[in-house]
C-alpha cells in the first residue's frame, strides 16, 4: 500500500449522509482516501484526532480585512490567523479598503499583500460602482464575485469607499447590466440611503444617541425597500444577486418568492442577527453597532425559519475588526462610532451551539458555513466538502466541550472591541484546521509558520494563464 504524506486518524468524518469513525489521507494538499482507520494507508505524518468531529473547513463570505491601507486594525497575517482558529479555511474579502479594489491595478496590490500574509485561501470581490467601464477587466483577471453599495459614501471614509457606491438607480441598472454579461455573482448591501438619512436626521433631532436610536434611523423598511428595488433590477438584468446580511423576515420573504421563480437570487445573513437582539444587545452600545441593525427579538426568532427552509444559503461572518478608540466615541453618541466587529472565530462555535439546541440539522449548518457558498462562487467539490481529490481543507472540532468566549484569547488584531458575545458559554472548540494539507492552526500551539501560505483562488496575472480560477 502505498504511503500517504499525512493521515488523520480516530475522527469522526463528515459527510452529507453522516459521520463516520475513521480518517482521511492526504497527499499533494488533496484528500487521497477516506475510509476506517484499517483501510487507510500509512503515512509519513500520523496525526491521531482523539475521536473530534472533520469537518469541511468553513468558506466564509463577507470578509472586511483592510489591508494595506488600514492594517492598524488588522492585516491579513493576524485576521487569517482568526479565520484559522474559527475553522474557516477560504475567505471571501469585500472590497472596502484604501483604495477598494474597482481596477485590476488596486485588484493586484491586494491580492500580493493577502498571498504575503494569510494562512487560508482567499478570493477578492471586485467593486462595482460608479466605475462600471472597469467590470469586464476585472472579472476576466478573477474576482471572486462583485459587490455594490447603494448608498453614499460616509463621511471622513470616502477613499474607503470608492468605486465602490451606486450613484442613483440608473448606474445601479447599468453596474448589473454589466456585472450579468460577466456571469459573476453581484452582491448587494441593500439599504434605502435616501430614507436613513432622512431618519438619521428626525431621530438626532430628538436627541437619539444610543444603540437603539441607531435602529430607529434604519429601521426594517429600509432594508425592505431597497430588496424589493434590487430584486426587480436583476429580473430585468439576469444578474445574478446575492443580498448580503439580511436581517429582517420580510426581506427573507421576498427573496423567498424571487426563489420559487426560479431566479438567481442568493441570501446571505450573519450571525448577530440570529443570535442576538436589540434588547440584550443594547448595554453595549457601539461594540453592537451593525449596518444593518441588531434587529429585535422576534426578528431575530423569525429569522431561523429562513435559515431552516432553504432560504438562507450561507452565513457570512461580517468579520471586520475596528481599533477601540475608533469605537468608544460611539458610547456618547452611537453615530460618532463605525459599524461592524469581528465574527471569524465566533461563528463555527455558534452554530455548533444551535444544532445542539435543535435549531438546525449538522448538514443544514455544513451547508450554510462551507458547502453551499463553494458551490455558488465556483469552488465546489475543491473547496467546501470532504471527498476524495478534493483540498484537504478540514476543520477538527470538539462538539461536545464546552467554553467561555473571551475576546483575551482570540487571534484578531480587533479583539478589544469583540464583546458581542464576551462571556457566553458556546460548543464547538476547534482543535486543529488544515489548508491544503498544512496545519495552519492548532489548539496546542505546536505549529508551523502559517503565514503567507494562502493563495488567490481566483486571480491571476497575464502569465497564468493555467492556473485555476474559480467562476
Amino acid at each position: 500500500m502505498n504511503r500517504a504524506e499525512i493521515v488523520l486518524r480516530n475522527c469522526l468524518v463528515y459527510t452529507p449522509g453522516g459521520f463516520f469513525d475513521g480518517g482521511v489521507a492526504i497527499s499533494g494538499g488533496k484528500i487521497t482516501a477516506m475510509g476506517g482507520c484499517a483501510f487507510l494507508p500509512p503515512g509519513e505524518q500520523e496525526i491521531d484526532l482523539h475521536g473530534t468531529a472533520l469537518l469541511p473547513g468553513g468558506v466564509d463570505t463577507h470578509v472586511h480585512v483592510r489591508d494595506p491601507g488600514r492594517r492598524e486594525r488588522g492585516d491579513f497575517a493576524t485576521e487569517s490567523a482568526a479565520a484559522a482558529a474559527g475553522g474557516i479555511t477560504t475567505i471571501l474579502e469585500m472590497p472596502i479598503s484604501s483604495p477598494p479594489q474597482y481596477t485590476v491595478d488596486i485588484l493586484e496590490n491586494r491580492s500580493r499583500c493577502a498571498s504575503e500574509r494569510s494562512s487560508v485561501d482567499f478570493g477578492f470581490y471586485g467593486a462595482a460602482g460608479n466605475r462600471p467601464e472597469h467590470i469586464a477587466e476585472l472579472a476576466e483577471r478573477g474576482v471572486a464575485a462583485f459587490k455594490t453599495y447603494l448608498f453614499r459614501p460616509h463621511a471622513g471614509r470616502e477613499g474607503e469607499f470608492e468605486g465602490t457606491c451606486a450613484e442613483g438607480d440608473g448606474n445601479l441598472f447599468e453596474i448589473f447590466e454589466a456585472v450579468a454579461k460577466t456571469g459573476k455573482l453581484c452582491a448587494v448591501h441593500a439599504e434605502n440611503d435616501d430614507l436613513i438619512r432622512s431618519f438619521t436626521r428626525d431621530v438626532r433631532a430628538g436627541g437619539g444617541r444610543d444603540l437603539a436610536a441607531h435602529g430607529r434611523a434604519r429601521p426594517p423598511l429600509a432594508e425592505v425597500s431597497a430588496v424589493a428595488k434590487v430584486l426587480a433590477f436583476a429580473r430585468a438584468t439576469g444578474v445574478r444577486l446575492g443580498i448580503c446580511h439580511v436581517s429582517t423576515p420580510e426581506a427573507m420573504e421576498l427573496i423567498g418568492k424571487e426563489k420559487a421563480e426560479g431566479r438567481a437570487v442568493y441570501a446571505e445573513t450573519c450571525p448577530q442577527y440570529l443570535f442576538c437582539d436589540e434588547e440584550s444587545a443594547a448595554p453595549l452600545g457601539p461594540f453592537a453597532k451593525f449596518n444593518p441593525p441588531i434587529r429585535k427579538q422576534a426578528d431575530a426568532e423569525a429569522l431561523w425559519n429562513y435559515v431552516r427552509n432553504g432560504t438562507v444559503d450561507y452565513v457570512g461572518s461580517d468579520h471586520g475588526p475596528f481599533l477601540l478608540s475608533e469605537k468608544e466615541p460611539g458610547t456618547e453618541d452611537i453615530f460618532a462610532a463605525p459599524a461592524g466587529s469581528t465574527g471569524f472565530e465566533e461563528r463555527l462555535p455558534l452554530f455548533v451551539t444551535a444544532v445542539r439546541e435543535r435549531k438546525l440539522s449538522l448538514r443544514r449548518m455544513v451547508d450554510l458555513l462551507s458547502a453551499n457558498a463553494a458551490r455558488i462562487f465556483g469552488l465546489y467539490p475543491q473547496k467546501g466538502t470532504i471527498s476524495v481529490g478534493s483540498d484537504a481543507d478540514l476543520a477538527a472540532v470538539n462538539l461536545h466541550e464546552p467554553f467561555f468566549v473571551r475576546a483575551s484569547r482570540m487571534k484578531t488584531a480587533g479583539k478589544g472591541i469583540a464583546r458581542l458575545y464576551e462571556g457566553r458559554r458556546l460548543f464547538g472548540v476547534v482543535t486543529m484546521t488544515m489548508v491544503r494539507g498544512g496545519i495552519v492552526f492548532s489548539r496546542d500551539g505546536t505549529l508551523p509558520q502559517a503565514s503567507g501560505r494562502g493563495r488567490d483562488l481566483f486571480y491571476r496575472s497575464s502569465s497564468d494563464e493555467g492556473s485555476f480560477q474559480g467562476r
